[in-house]
């Protein structure tokens, strides 16, 4: 599934598939759904929190940067970036609360399940 996320008033394409968690792991040497779980997890104890800044470690953002540089590069392969601080570079600045969501949300569409279970 792509996805068009605007990132510092840029349109970047992102894509998340299958393929998706094999990059990441070649790229960190970590397990992207355990990643995107804690996450996640811990995005939606921002919804809950006065102070949204608390509720995200550096752990996080590293992950949500890896997460989305891989994504990006999954939907454009010829990008000139190399790394994800190549890629962080190419922007001046762009708030983690607008991305952030839009990048688990894709990641949310490409897991759901789309067949019903023929078990019983």
């Amino acid at each position: 599934m792509d996805a068009i996320i605007i990132v510092d008033d840029k349109e970047v394409k992102f894509r998340a598939t299958a393929r998706t968690p094999r990059l990441y792991r070649a790229l960190t040497n970590r397990d992207l759904i355990k990643d995107i779980n804690v996450l996640n997890k811990h995005f939606q104890q921002v919804q809950d929190d006065s102070d949204p800044l608390e509720a995200l470690s550096t752990e996080d953002l590293f992950i949500f940067e890896n997460t989305a540089y891989v994504m990006a590069r999954h939907a454009n392969p010829e990008m000139e970036a190399q790394t994800p601080d190549d890629w962080l570079d190419t922007f001046e600045i762009f708030s983690v609360w607008t991305v952030l969501p839009e990048i688990l949300k894709l990641w949310h569409f490409n897991n759901v399940q789309t067949s019903k279970s023929k078990k019983k």
